[in-house]
């Protein structure tokens, strides 16, 4: 019982560490721009497609072709950014929530429809030699795959971490974030900050895809799935806090694993939307974010 105790922690965490990964770039995107683009998913899905063609057409090891595929994914939020979301910038804060509501489920639909005429319903999944590898440590299981997609998730947190904190327009970004009346005053570009941190999270949303590409199976219909996770976790760890919401990810995934292990495996998407409830009545700030003045 102790070891099926830890191995579900193990795993938990492991899971936990995608869904934070998954849910941080659309927490940067929303804490700065205050734009929901409710289809992240759908980007987190094409960057699975990216990586799985790579894989597939080229040999590329999924792993080395995240440059590529974090470029592809660039591209595609600098177009989408251009195209829909950067004519709504200067709406009050409601009203833009509101309308890229809107446009984010409309975006949904065009993206899931494009992916199901390019490459069909089928599940697909990236297999590499070493994806059934796996090591035991005090009798516990280590998936290679699960623990390498763990490292690679911290080392992107990592580095939007200090790019965020230690250079000029990482300042710029959380200046904006605080005040973007005074950010524009101080001589900041908002329009620029803006459209950076849409790709930052575009960026950060297919390095998870591509992460869940190699470790489960990537479909056009995925992308509601993940976004919910991705808005679960972000309110779990607060709203524009990077740091909580991918610690709220390790959260989500440890209780779902838990209530698997302890309560059935039916029941632990319920558990997620419970304690998702429970955090929004009594702490709406999130686990990990401050309270509004």
């Amino acid at each position: 019982m102790h070891v099926m105790l830890v191995q579900s922690l193990v795993f938990g965490i492991l899971v936990g560490a995608l869904y934070g990964l998954a849910a941080v770039g659309l927490s940067l995107v929303f804490g700065v721009t205050k734009l929901l683009n409710v289809a992240h998913g759908e980007l987190l899905m094409f960057g699975g497609y990216a990586t799985f063609w790579i894989f597939t057409l080229y040999g590329v090891d999924p792993f080395l072709a995240l440059p590529v595929t974090m470029i592809f994914l660039i591209l595609i939020g600098v177009i989408v950014y251009g195209l829909l979301f950067a004519r709504m910038v200067k709406l009050s804060e409601e009203t833009k929530i509101q309308n890229t509501l809107l446009v984010g489920f409309g975006l949904s639909l065009i993206l899931q429809n494009l992916a199901l005429r390019l490459w069909t319903a089928d599940d697909r999944g990236v297999t590499t030699a070493y994806s059934g590898w796996a090591f035991t440590l005090l009798g516990v299981r280590f998936p290679i795959v699960r623990v390498a997609s763990l490292g690679i998730a911290l080392a992107a947190l990592g580095a939007l971490h200090l790019f965020l904190q230690k250079t000029y327009t990482g300042k710029a970004i959380r200046a904006t974030a605080e005040d973007w009346e005074a950010a524009s005053l101080m001589g900041i570009d908002i329009h620029r900050i803006y459209l950076l941190a849409f790709v930052l999270g575009t960026a950060m949303a297919g390095i998870a895809g591509a992460l869940v590409s190699v470790g489960y199976s990537i479909e056009p219909n995925m992308g509601l799935e993940w976004t919910l996770i991705a808005l679960i976790v972000m309110v779990l760890g607060g709203l524009g806090s990077i740091m909580g919401t991918f610690v709220g990810g390790i959260v989500l995934g440890v209780t779902q694993a838990l209530t698997s292990c302890f309560i059935g495996g039916t029941y632990r998407e319920v558990v997620g939307l419970l304690i998702f409830l429970l955090v929004l009545i009594f702490r709406p700030q999130g686990l990990f974010g401050a309270k509004e003045r």
